[in-house]
């Protein structure tokens, strides 16, 4: 039997960021349910890189994971992380006062936002209908993400510095005897000081195996699409496009527009398949806000996002069970700030200071304890 300092349960973006920041300093496991990591959350993200479309804990930790994603270690990835796309963010006639509000609160941050008269809409945006969109403007602090790229250079970091990332483990239970955990999986039992339940929409269902009480992860469902572009519309030079208060975006993929009515439905963890009715939800928007006929949709998909009650990460050891640490309810934006929450969640685990660029914004060890629920 194998005997580790750490064991994290998911292979998905928390638990794989958060072995690349470990593995120097302590011994790891990660047991990985699917055959592939990062299938069912990380592999299935829009990828989009914003500091300011969440809540303002969550952007202070986006701020915090920025450098790290733009100017990464030396050798860590073969390509850049983060690609600049930039956002046209817009309202229809009855949202053109929240458009403009919005537009001044960036302004008066320093941000080089762009208002955009219809010509230069267009110039950025050719199929969207100015009959729909009477205000926006341009922001260009938008990116997006290489995610298969970041997820694998963290693995093969981690994995350089001795921690082993297994796949295929479906945990069955574990128990706590004397200083360590005794972890069951359908193929070996493995020991472990410390489990990390980093299981993404499962963990809650995690914790319940180790006995531990779960703190109301609610996994929710987001769908998204891709339909053709008309020809002689580049791709590759379109931006974001976000409705001000979050109805839909649309963004490039592979040649194609992706469209997402931006729905969050609860839902119980799974291999989660689009609803036919968001999916028409996503084609219909589309087809309001832009010249496209979606005759066809070429590809549909869904994936989960988990959310604690108050929406915000949980990271932390359990109040009710010894070396049991929590990595969970990231949301949606697990990806964009996983340099700031694996170097986070590192630190807690090997009793290090809080890394300066997240105690920089506010961030303390006990920002996002699960002890909150208590």
């Amino acid at each position: 039997m194998q005997t580790f300092d750490i064991a994290i349960i998911g292979g998905g973006i928390a638990g794989i960021s958060l072995a690349y920041f470990l593995s120097p300093h302590r011994s790891v496991v990660v047991l990985e349910r699917e055959d592939a990591l990062g299938y069912h959350s990380t592999g299935r993200s829009a990828a989009e890189f914003t500091l300011r479309d969440n809540a303002p804990l969550v952007n202070a930790l986006a701020r915090a994971s920025h450098t790290f994603l733009m100017d990464p270690p030396r050798g860590f990835a073969d390509v850049p992380l983060l690609i600049e796309r930039g956002s046209i963010i817009l309202g229809t006639e009855d949202k053109v006062a929240l458009v403009r509000e919005r537009f001044e609160q960036a302004k008066a941050l320093g941000i080089p936002v762009e208002w955009l008269d219809e010509a230069a809409m267009l110039a950025r945006a050719p199929m969207l209908k100015p009959t729909f969109a009477a205000a926006a403007y341009f922001d260009p602090e938008y990116w997006d993400i290489e995610v298969d790229a970041l997820l694998q250079a963290y693995a093969r970091h981690a994995r350089r510095h001795g921690a082993q990332i297994l796949e295929k483990r479906q945990l069955t239970g574990a128990r706590h005897i004397g200083n360590q955990w005794l972890i069951e999986t359908n193929e070996e039992t493995i020991a472990a000081g410390t489990i990390v339940n980093a299981a993404g929409g499962w963990a809650d269902t995690v914790a319940t195996l180790c006995g531990v009480a779960p703190l109301g992860i609610v996994p929710h469902r987001r769908t998204a699409i891709t339909v053709d572009l008309p020809d002689g519309i580049d791709a590759s030079r379109l931006p974001e496009i976000n409705e001000i208060e979050d109805t839909f975006y649309f963004k490039p993929e592979g040649g194609r527009l992706l469209a997402s009515p931006a729905d969050a439905t609860p839902c119980e963890a799974a291999d989660v398949q689009p609803e036919e009715l968001d999916v028409a939800y996503a084609a219909h928007y589309v087809e309001e806000a832009t010249t496209l006929n979606v005759r066809r949709i070429f590809k549909s998909w869904a994936g989960l996002r988990s959310f604690s009650a108050d929406r915000l990460p949980i990271i932390g050891p359990a109040k009710d069970a010894e070396n049991f640490f929590w990595l969970a309810g990231q949301g949606g934006y697990g990806i964009l700030t996983s340099p700031a929450l694996g170097s986070l969640a590192a630190a807690l685990l090997t009793g290090s200071s809080v890394p300066e660029p997240i105690a920089r914004e506010g961030i303390a060890a006990e920002t996002f304890s699960p002890l909150r629920f208590s």
